[in-house]
């Protein structure tokens, strides 16, 4: 009996195995997903080791390989131009379907809380015309995936989250700016759009980048054990878990609102966050592809000066290949950290893609960019701007916020006029001779300056000096 017992736990284990190995995927790919359009896009999963694994698309392509010894497999699928509803077919040890699948545009969306704020708002927080967009979000052309939060000291391989329809229930939940963005692309293009939004509030940019970067970063430690609390803060771990496991997946490009964590690190942050950026593309194998962000709105910070990191961001606008960048500098509210203006974030994000990715001609997407002092004469600044086509204005407001300095480096407030050559002129009777000017470049300052387009201007400094 004894030998029967051993061949009959023998066989159960085997059976054991056997189901376990079955065709696996990761849970980004699944029913009502969004695939990018006239690409190559990657697929992959696990299965039994060197099973065969072929997928078919409904839109008539069929891709195959085998899986490696350890089971793993990875193949690459031609995507048409936008349409759908398709169904795609994995067959391996056992055969799965997704259904109800678009070809579209698929944007990636992460950050800190201003990122992750829902449709609904937070608690006693509310976002102006919330439930009129609740009320009017059903649409099966927009398709919404949440990444759950996760923190990791490794990276992971899989996420929490499920790819769902755009429709009252679930659009009250997902991320305002990333919805009303990819709202703002779909009424003007008319084709099918992917939201994959992997955001924490609170989180440092340290925290979104792997760790093989920031090991060229001595003056950051990286953690030996998870934190028993604020793992948002920590670098590598989420990364690890919430944007390692997307690799790979096809998208367009992403959009990111976050910076409020790093304020009082501008420094770093003028390093860090251009290196997350190009990081991010390199690990895509995308080495350009778009990413547009949020410069921090105006908040009554109890310390510091968050005009160092708004600056920071700016420099990552002008440096950094093809991004963009959308300012809340009028839209901000000393009180709350969270602006309640976040269909006009989204579609400031969207007008960079519109331009520089969708080819509409014709539309302004940047505010006001200092440029250069053009000349001081007469105890009065002459500036001169980007992207200030059709010139500046304050919209009938009074032009507040500036300030000018001599070369004590006191700064004092300062009067400023529109000029008919589209330059500005800053004055002021306290500084005989002035040598450098700053505008909005404190915690809370509402901005004033906008071109003719209604995009408001970036807070800006013409000096270099430490404070």
């Amino acid at each position: 009996m004894k030998p029967l017992k051993t061949i009959l736990l023998a066989l159960l284990l085997c059976s054991a195995t056997v189901t376990f190995a079955q065709l696996q995927l990761p849970a980004f790919f699944g029913d009502h997903m969004v695939l990018q359009q006239t690409d190559n896009v990657s697929i992959w999963g696990t299965d039994d080791p060197n099973s065969k694994i072929t997928i078919n698309g409904s839109w008539g392509e069929e891709s195959t390989t085998v899986a490696d010894k350890n089971g793993r497999w990875k193949l690459k699928i031609n995507t048409p131009s936008y349409g759908g509803p398709y169904t795609l077919n994995i067959k391996g040890s056992n055969e799965l379907t997704f259904k109800n699948v678009m070809i579209g545009e698929v944007w990636l969306c992460s950050g800190q809380s201003n990122m992750e704020m829902p449709v609904k708002g937070f608690k006693n927080q509310p976002i102006n015309n919330s439930g009129k967009a609740i009320l009017h979000s059903k649409n099966s052309q927009i398709r919404l995936f949440t990444v759950k939060r996760a923190a990791s000291l490794e990276p992971m391989e899989n996420v929490e989250g499920q790819w769902a329809e755009a429709t009252p229930a679930t659009v009250r939940d997902f991320s305002a700016t990333a919805y009303f963005f990819g709202k703002k692309l779909h009424t003007l293009l008319n084709i099918p759009i992917g939201l994959i939004h992997t955001s924490w509030g609170g989180s440092s940019v340290e925290a979104w980048m792997d760790k093989e970067t920031l090991s060229e970063y001595r003056s950051i430690e990286l953690p030996q054990k998870l934190p028993n609390g604020a793992p948002q803060r920590t670098p590598t771990l989420l990364y690890n878990a919430m944007i390692n496991p997307l690799v790979g997946y096809g998208i367009k490009g992403a959009i990111w609102y976050q910076g409020e964590s790093n304020r009082n690190r501008a420094k770093e942050y003028r390093q860090l966050f251009p290196t997350m950026i190009n990081t991010w593309r390199k690990k895509w194998e995308q080495d350009a592809f778009p990413f547009y962000f949020v410069q921090i709105a105006p908040y009554g910070y109890s310390d510091g000066n968050a005009g160092f990191v708004r600056e920071a961001q700016l420099y990552t606008m002008q440096t950094v290949e093809n991004t963009g960048m959308a300012v809340t500098m009028d839209i901000g509210d000393c009180d709350f950290i969270h602006p309640r203006e976040k269909e006009l974030v989204g579609d400031r994000l969207a007008l960079w893609a519109l331009s520089k990715d969708y080819g509409i001609e014709g539309i302004a997407y940047s505010g006001p960019v200092y440029q250069k002092i053009e000349e001081i004469k007469d105890g009065k600044v002459k500036l001169s701007f980007n992207y200030t086509d059709n010139g500046l204005s304050s919209y009938g407001k009074p032009l507040t916020g500036f300030e000018v300095a001599g070369a004590d480096k006191v700064f004092h407030p300062a009067k400023a006029k529109i000029n008919g050559d589209k330059s500005l002129s800053v004055w002021s009777s306290q500084v005989s001779q002035p040598v450098a000017v700053r505008y909005a470049f404190k915690n809370c300052e509402a901005g004033s300056l906008y071109n003719t387009e209604g995009l408001p201007a970036s807070s800006f400094r013409t000096d270099t000096w430490e404070e």
